[in-house]
């Protein structure tokens, strides 16, 4: 791929007629041709705009000569991930302890109402304990980190810098078969699977779309989240950890997590690029926008209100009726035992094999319609009552993992499956839309599927060989 800032130093109409012939004596090379039309455009410009101040346009290329370079380019988006992580990690725990009591003040008034009525029993389980707090769980574990997740990429974004980070990712999508612009639907998949789908239409080539599409599942998106920071700040932190420490060491679980997505993406895309889906890479010709000052406030709103909020709003229309269904599972019992329980044994056996248990696969095929309802459902079937965990007790909800047997293995292995399984219900509708193939939106769960179980089954199998679980 050919830097924009890079300027042929000769005449620049011999330098497009030079890449003409080149052209049509050695059958064509795109790079050269860009070069000479950028050389041509830079002679126009050179003739036609006057700059106030150059030194600013020279400190831009300087700036872009360390971000994109080959030896800091990586560096510096890894620093720059994991800054946000800690961001999100450092500025969210507040703000969801607040929520958590404020839900939890509410719903024992709730309670008490429902009792001054005289209401049935089943029907305070229904819409109490499990309509109430599943919704209120998501909201008070959702909405914190995406207020700060969202608003500070979209800052990246505004100041110009995520160009920069497809520019650096197009030499490995690249060599892995895939198109440099990935990288921009990537990014978008940390905040939806399902938005960044619809992103990929920026890509022309179809073979290289669909890559996009199938590989995008594998960063985390905003519903899985919450599970990857919970788990990985109870078991993957040592508990002498404390503070500004314990949210950095936090940040940097997660940066593995990412870079573990991040591998699997480039691989499934180098493995498909030579099977199902061959073909030779195209071209990817970047123009770098100049970087400008955020405009803080504004993009604050704006990312708020078109992505925090709408996102929330499709998690709790999911989450409503998802606490309903699992809440009634809980509490209908068939042969002594609730049908989730009887759920749970089923999946027993071949979760042992994952390192995990039958309630969290469980919890996982009942969370398809939205990975943020995933933890709920798991703690709904954890407690024998078969309601949700009291939202005012967060606190004890590793106390809770450790009665049924946990150990940093089920937890890291309950993590790579959330990173790695299938979409969402919603992003499954659209890959459908987008391929208009039955096939392709098969092949985008079932592909995912099959990492995850390979995955934790070796982690696990590697753990118990070398005795450390």
């Amino acid at each position: 791929m050919e830097s924009p800032h890079a300027i042929n130093g000769h005449d620049p109409v011999d330098s497009l007629l030079a890449a003409a012939k080149k052209l049509a004596d050695q059958g064509g090379i795109r790079d050269e041709i860009v070069s000479g039309i950028y050389g041509v455009s830079a002679g126009i410009c050179s003739d036609a705009v006057t700059y106030q101040d150059k030194k600013k346009l020279g400190s831009t290329y300087k700036l872009d000569n360390i971000v994109t370079s080959k030896l800091w380019g990586f560096p510096i988006m890894l620093a720059g991930l994991g800054l946000v992580f800690w961001i999100t990690i450092a500025g969210a725990n507040y703000p969801s302890s607040w929520l958590a009591s404020l839900f939890s003040w509410i719903e024992g008034y709730l309670t008490a109402g429902f009792t001054a009525v005289h209401a049935p029993a089943w029907l305070h389980g229904v819409l109490v304990l499990g309509l109430y707090r599943g919704t209120s769980w998501v909201i008070s574990v959702m909405l914190p980190p995406m207020m700060i997740f969202f608003p500070v990429f979209a800052l990246l974004e505004n100041f110009g810098y995520l160009p920069r980070v497809a520019f650096n990712m197009d030499r490995l999508f690249k060599k892995s078969g895939g198109h440099g612009k990935q990288a921009l639907t990537m990014s978008m998949g940390f905040g939806c699977n399902a938005a960044a789908v619809l992103s990929t239409r920026i890509i022309e080539s179809p073979r290289e779309r669909m890559l996009a599409i199938l590989t995008n599942n594998f960063v985390p998106c905003n519903g899985r989240w919450p599970t990857l920071i919970l788990l990985s700040s109870m078991f993957m932190v040592g508990a002498a950890t404390t503070g500004m420490l314990r949210t950095f060491s936090t940040a940097l679980v997660l940066m593995g997590i990412v870079l573990v997505g991040i591998t699997v993406t480039l691989s499934v895309s180098w493995v498909m690029s030579r099977t199902a889906l061959r073909g030779v890479p195209t071209h990817y010709t970047l123009e770098l926008p100049p970087y400008r000052r955020p405009q803080i406030w504004k993009t604050i709103v704006r990312s708020s209100k078109e992505k925090s909020l709408n996102v929330l709003t499709r998690a709790i229309v999911v989450a409503a009726p998802a606490g309903i269904i699992t809440w009634i599972l809980g509490n209908v019992f068939v042969g002594g035992e609730s049908v989730l329980n009887h759920m749970a044994a089923f999946f027993d056996p071949f979760a042992q094999l994952l390192g995990m248990d039958g309630f969290i696969i469980m919890a996982f095929i009942l969370g398809l319609p939205a990975n943020e309802i995933v933890l709920p459902i798991l703690l709904m079937g954890y407690m024998s009552s078969g309601a949700m965990v009291d939202i005012e007790g967060l606190g004890s909800i590793k106390d809770i993992f450790l009665s049924h047997g946990w150990t940093w293995l089920t937890a890291l292995n309950m993590m790579l499956f959330s990173l790695l399984h299938y979409p969402c219900g919603t992003t499954l509708v659209n890959i459908y839309k987008e391929t208009k193939s039955m096939k392709w939106a098969v092949l985008s769960a079932v592909i995912p599927l099959g990492i995850a179980i390979a995955v934790t089954y070796l982690v696990a199998a590697a753990a118990r060989l070398f005795g450390w679980v």
